[in-house]
């Protein structure tokens, strides 16, 4: 029989497939097609073809806006949101609405058009972490912005449009309704307990141990729970904090280390799928909200979301994560 988990934080209903649980090669998984580099944006030497930089490293020197980087970030060419002009927020009946303005960034990550996030090396890693908290710092200064959300999209059924490894950035006038439904859930535990869900959980699984993918001095690593998708991993501070973008430098190289292990596990186990990941992280506000915990979710593109889960608000997850956490330590 399969089980109903409900998430702590929104309150959520999980359907845990615990009967027949699907194991990793019972997914069939879509296959990309490469970008041919000579067509890509994103490669050496076509810096032409992506508006200006917001941020480069350029360790050997060079023109602004040429090759001879490591890592750059540019303004989407075709954004979702622009920052130019003034939000003007209006009512029209029962409808509100505003203009799309905010923020919409890309990091390229490496100049290298076939290496994915996992296969670099740990300091070029730490130079993309680097450059995500860079940009957010800067981002934050705009009085505009409510929410600046860090994502990444591997593979084309994860939404990547272009197999350069890059990541994304967009500014939000406004609060995401996901991450607003945790800010409540978190605001409602620390309320009536004086202390944070996220480092409840963390503590949880760290003593449960079946859910734990890795971990060190600073991060964790695990499948929770009440995983909404098969396989998904987040991978949280053990200690509280409750903004990404305020993260300690001498944290960083922890963080980096165990992106790689649990990016490189998912790779091999599940025969490079293509994945989303997410920063959730406290808002852009006067007060850091403190009863909040940043973390990052990462979730393989192993299933379709169907009428189910569209009608009802739940999600069904053909694997436990119990069972997807064992696999990606390798003991299976």
């Amino acid at each position: 029989m399969s089980e109903l988990r409900r998430d702590p934080i929104g309150g959520r209903w999980v359907v845990v497939q615990t009967d027949n649980p699907k194991k990793p090669s019972d997914f069939i998984q879509d296959k990309d097609v490469l970008t041919d580099p000579a067509k890509c944006p994103f490669c050496p030497g076509h810096e032409s073809q992506t508006p200006p930089e917001t941020l480069v490293n350029r360790p050997n020197g060079g023109n602004a806006n040429g090759p001879g980087w490591t890592l750059r970030a540019v303004p989407n060419k075709f954004p979702a949101l622009k920052i130019e002009g003034n939000i003007d927020r209006q009512g029209s009946g029962v409808f509100d609405m505003m203009n799309g303005v905010g923020a919409h960034e890309v990091i390229i990550e490496t100049p290298d058009h076939t290496k994915e996030l996992s296969q670099l090396e740990l300091p070029e890693i730490e130079a993309v972490i680097s450059a995500y908290k860079a940009r957010c710092l800067d981002l934050r200064k705009d009085k505009r912005f409510k929410y600046v959300l860090i994502f990444k999209n591997h593979g084309k059924s994860a939404g990547a449009s272009l197999s350069h490894p890059h990541t994304q950035l967009i500014a939000l006038p406004m609060i995401p309704k996901n991450v607003h439904e945790e800010l409540v859930g978190a605001q409602h535990h620390y309320e009536y307990k004086d202390r944070c869900i996220y480092c409840d959980m963390v503590r949880q699984e760290e003593k449960y141990e079946k859910n734990m993918v890795a971990s060190n001095k600073t991060y964790s690593a695990y499948c929770p729970y009440v995983s909404r998708f098969a396989f998904e991993t987040w991978i949280a501070p053990r200690a509280h904090f409750a903004a990404f973008d305020h993260i300690k430098p001498d944290t960083i190289p922890d963080l980096v280390a165990i992106m790689k292990d649990v990016l490189s596990k998912i790779r091999v186990t599940l025969n490079a799928p293509a994945y989303n990941f997410i920063i959730h992280t406290s808002p852009i506000e006067d007060k850091i909200r403190e009863e909040y915990h940043w973390h990052i979710e990462i979730m393989p593109k192993l299933t379709k979301v169907a009428g189910f889960e569209w009608g009802t608000g739940f999600y069904v997850n053909p694997t436990p994560p119990e069972l997807a956490a064992k696999y990606l330590r390798g003991g299976m």
